[in-house]
């Protein structure tokens, strides 16, 4: 290896190697414990150190880095006290996710280092939108991904590089191609000759860099920062390098020939520059040997403080409310002065409102900068607020769900329009295992909100009609909202925007120009999680949201002589239980009516409540009605027999003769 190629002087050359030796020797202590039972796993980064700890010497201590779980180096380059990191491995409350998670699956905002999940992928796109958020702010700053070579495979690899190179976003793509994801060697993942080739692509910079030589990694990518911070783009690197051990410990390397271990151990990155640097005579066999015991006595210091802590004590309402950030709702009440809105002009009016009233909000989605999306909800929102907070995207929902993850760690506001709600099973991943676990995981926001246009009786067809609320009621950590009204849906959106939970925000297409109401026209909010009670009565009660709010209205209104409480969700989760609880204690019947097909659906849920803390005053059985279990049809004539809407006059009648 080359050393002697880079202006580095002798001191910074000991401080890397310093920085070098640490996340080595920590490593070689943790196999130990490993096979002591003390942790449950570990990724091995050895030989791959000069990566890490290269790429993070080159930044900022305020700019961003995203590493994997072979990256241990970037947290000790950036001064993490090790003890914390012992008690993270260990399930300690001292660590950074509270024994809610394990190895590298955490961030933290007080050291710039935001963590992987398992599905690796997302993570990528939530750098762009960290940059982006230093784009906006012009601060010159430039973030570092990690990745590795396995996941270059996979869709939001593409998505990001795309979207970073669309915006010219200042990311460094960092991609240790150490030559097997798990098991599969690189010839049977992809046929470029280099992934550095994967650029071209994409329009974009990229460079092979010696994944082992540290000096090489610091010095070029430090010249490439320097670079990006004044003429941002993003850039590829592809760090040549190889994994010494297993892809964790459990695996092993017996698929690996024993010639390329060899081969690869002559290149390991911590001894041969040690002999570069005895051999130059920066320092002395001496100095190191001093080193290496200042080192282990730190270790070992720092894991006494870890051991010595206490084991997690359990405290089941602390893990529930963690599930969500703290928000205190402040209501803005609605003024005097309405004028007469459909609802999609409500919806419209909201989003504009809040964009005046937070100026680091930025709305990004397919077609919805000039052309103002495809139901126009955005129209005239370029020439007000301009293309860099009102931002056209690729057809990449995944990224662009990650990006919004990325504006808010960087501290901004994101809402994102999908198209349809059909189209967000693109961006599916994201939404459940990123946004919806970050709070609980390791305190992080998401301050999220993802537009749902959603709906059938348009004969749209089974790929943009679906009203799909219940893939997300299940999952932790989502709020979910689904307006029915103008009224509602303006203050509602105006709340989710300012909650920093990731929100689900359904709006139903056939409402959006079928139905008008008096709507204040100041700013104003409306709090998630509260039912309205939309008539009163003491025969039954009916709970229902959306465009099948509309439906039980119908009913009601040509049947006057039944009177029922009618119940509009607005807010699925978290779920008003205590409104529909006393609705039913009141009348004894209940009736749920939805536009959603019926197996594992809301009703199903709100059904199983009613029966485990109402059953004693339940004088019938709960009835559920619902679309069928098909997928969508386009026919007129399928879709209306599909939708539950015929059938329910017929249901409610029969429960109230039981």
């Amino acid at each position: 290896m080359k050393y002697t190629d880079y202006t580095i002087s002798d001191h910074s050359k000991i401080q890397l190697y310093k920085q070098l030796l640490l996340p080595r020797m920590i490593e070689e202590k943790m196999l130990i414990l490993l096979r002591q039972g003390k942790i449950t796993k570990w990724f091995s980064g050895i030989g791959q150190e000069a990566i890490s700890v290269g790429v993070t010497a080159a930044l900022h201590v305020d700019e961003y880095i995203l590493p994997m779980h072979r990256n241990l180096g970037v947290f000790t380059t950036r001064n993490i006290p090790l003890s914390k990191l012992f008690s993270q491995w260990q399930g300690k409350a001292n660590g950074f996710t509270k024994g809610r998670d394990r190895s590298f699956h955490f961030g933290s905002q007080a050291y710039k280092i935001i963590g992987m999940i398992s599905h690796l992928g997302p993570q990528l796109g939530v750098a762009d939108g960290i940059a982006l958020a230093n784009v906006l702010k012009k601060n010159k700053q430039v973030t570092a991904v990690f990745t590795g070579e396995g996941a270059t495979s996979e869709g939001d690899f593409h998505e990001a590089l795309n979207v970073a190179s669309v915006w010219n976003l200042p990311v460094l793509f960092c991609v240790e191609n150490n030559g097997y994801g798990l098991s599969t060697p690189t010839n049977e993942q992809f046929k470029c000759k280099n992934i550095a080739d994967k650029g071209i692509g994409y329009g974009m910079e990229s460079h092979i860099i010696d994944g082992n030589n540290i000096l090489e990694v610091f010095s070029r990518v430090n010249a490439i920062c320097s670079d990006l911070r004044e003429n941002p783009r993003p850039v590829l690197l592809e760090f040549k390098t190889f994994r010494m051990r297993g892809h964790e410990e459990a695996s092993g390397t017996k698929y690996v020939p024993q010639d390329l271990l060899d081969t690869w151990e002559k290149k390991d990155p911590i001894a041969n520059y040690e002999s570069y640097l005895i051999a130059s005579k920066i320092i002395s066999s001496d100095s190191i040997a001093h080193l290496k015991t200042k080192i282990q006595q730190e270790i070992e210091e720092e894991l006494q403080i870890a051991f010595h802590e206490e084991e997690l004590l359990l405290d089941p309402e602390k893990e529930l409310r963690d599930v969500y950030a703290p928000y205190m709702y402040k209501e803005c009440p609605k003024n005097i002065a309405t004028e007469n809105i459909r609802l999609v002009d409500a919806i419209s009016q909201s989003l504009k409102q809040a964009m005046e009233k937070h100026d680091n909000l930025v709305i990004m989605g397919q077609d919805i900068a000039e052309y103002g999306g495809v139901f126009k909800v955005t129209e005239g929102f370029v020439s007000q607020f301009g293309r860099e907070r009102v931002r056209n995207t690729p057809i990449c929902e995944s990224a662009i769900i990650s990006a919004a993850m990325g504006l808010s760690i960087n501290g901004m506001k994101a809402i994102v329009e999908m198209q349809f709600a059909d189209f967000v099973s693109s961006g599916f991943n994201p939404i459940v295992n990123y946004l919806a676990k970050s709070h609980y995981r390791w305190a992080e926001k998401a301050d999220v909100v993802i537009r749902m246009p959603c709906g059938a009786g348009v004969g749209a067809g089974p790929f943009h009609s679906q009203t799909n609320e219940a893939w997300f009621t299940k999952t932790p950590g989502l709020k979910v909202v689904y307006p029915a009204f103008p009224v509602d849906a303006k203050g509602l959106l105006a709340a989710a925007i300012n909650d920093p939970n990731p929100v689900l925000f359904f709006e139903h297409k056939a409402l959006y120009r079928s139905l008008y109401q008096e709507v204040p026209t100041a700013y104003y909010t409306l709090p998630l999680g509260k039912a309205a009670v939309l008539k009163e009565g003491t025969a039954i009660t009916i709970v229902s949201y959306g465009a099948a709010i509309h439906w039980a209205l119908e009913v009601l209104e040509k049947n006057p002589k039944i009177k029922a409480d009618l119940i509009d969700l607005r807010t699925l989760q978290p779920l008003d239980s205590e409104t529909i609880f006393n609705s039913v204690k009141k009348t004894g019947k209940l009736i749920i009516l939805q536009e959603d097909s019926l197996f594992g659906s809301l009703a199903s849920e709100i059904s199983a409540l009613v029966m485990e803390n109402c059953f004693e005053y339940l004088d019938a059985p709960v009835q559920r009605i619902a679309s069928l279990d098909t997928p969508i049809p386009f026919s007129k004539t399928l879709e209306h027999n599909y939708l539950p809407k015929d059938r329910f006059l017929k249901a409610l009648l029969a429960l109230l003769a039981y």
